[in-house]
């Protein structure tokens, strides 16, 4: 029986409005202070994640960025990561110029401090993402985008149509294949619109989970992993159990060993919930064990 989880944020641990319920800050509050190991990995940064899970007492790494930055959020420093290197930002800023797209662009600064740069936004996906991050202090508009090579790149993204996007996934992908990792996905919270996100090679989930790991002393197979979307998949593929929520895309879904209950109904936090009572049956004999709701 795992003592170690994993979970991702958005569609995942998150319900739709993305909060957190009383019983699951309770219980994962609960098992933390019980000493088992639970953290998360996410597509946002750090100011970003602490936003919707503050009321949790993280003790362990987190995986940020999809996978592109691990940061030890009791010290509050970098520990490691997979930073994409400034000509090749330079260059997909520049595709996306001639696709008409301009992306947010994340980034740590000489200082290893979260910085979002981007410049004058005219489209709607844009737009409306920077609305929901009114109070975020990373972000900063620019006149032009240029990349240094005293910065660290964690990720571009691009927000738009789907159709908008697609040109310029295509023609980054044909001119740089391995040297970038893309992926894009549907956005949870706004109608209609996609992310396209462009970083370093190895900045996934995957690798995030593995580096992760490593820095924990632990085994990955050792580890519960809870997810719902495609860029979940690489934890599915290098950690142990496997659980998705069963609002999941249909590809995590085919894959997972257990299906839980949705971010809506608190399935994260019942499965771990779970998971102690029959850890405590098994070692102390405690049948009844149960967190306050």
């Amino acid at each position: 029986m795992s003592r170690i989880f994993i979970t991702d944020l958005d569609g995942t641990l998150l319900r739709s409005d993305q909060t957190m319920s009383d019983f699951t800050v309770n219980v994962l509050n609960s098992a933390i202070q019980e000493d088992y190991i639970i953290s998360f990995a996410t597509a946002r940064g750090l100011f970003s994640a602490y936003s919707v899970v503050s009321d949790i007492a993280w003790k362990h790494p987190v995986i940020l960025y999809n996978g592109a930055l691990l940061f030890d959020v009791v010290h509050n420093r970098v520990i490691d990561g997979y930073f994409l290197d400034a000509g090749l930002t330079n260059e997909i800023i520049q595709t996306g110029k001639k696709h008409g797209c301009s992306p947010f662009y994340f980034l740590l600064d000489s200082t290893n401090k979260e910085r979002v740069y981007h410049e004058k936004l005219t489209t709607f996906g844009m737009i409306e993402f920077l609305k929901s991050r009114t109070n975020d202090p990373r972000f900063t508009e620019v006149n032009e985008l240029e990349s240094s090579d005293d910065e660290k790149t964690l990720a571009l993204t691009f927000i738009g149509e789907l159709d908008d996007l697609l040109p310029l996934k295509e023609e980054v992908s044909s001119v740089l294949r391995d040297k970038v990792n893309l992926h894009i996905m549907k956005d949870y919270y706004i109608e209609d619109q996609y992310f396209l996100e462009f970083s370093h090679p190895l900045a996934s989930k995957c690798e995030g989970l593995k580096m992760w790991a490593k820095h924990m002393n632990v085994e990955t197979k050792d580890i519960c992993i809870f997810g719902d979307n495609l860029n979940d998949l690489g934890l599915f593929e290098v950690g142990g159990k496997k659980i998705a929520v069963s609002n999941s895309h249909v590809d995590i879904l085919g894959i997972a060993d257990t299906v839980i209950e949705s971010n809506n109904e608190d399935g994260v936090a019942k499965y771990i919930e779970t998971c102690i009572q029959d850890i405590y049956k098994e070692t102390l004999g405690i049948n009844n064990f149960k967190f306050e709701r």
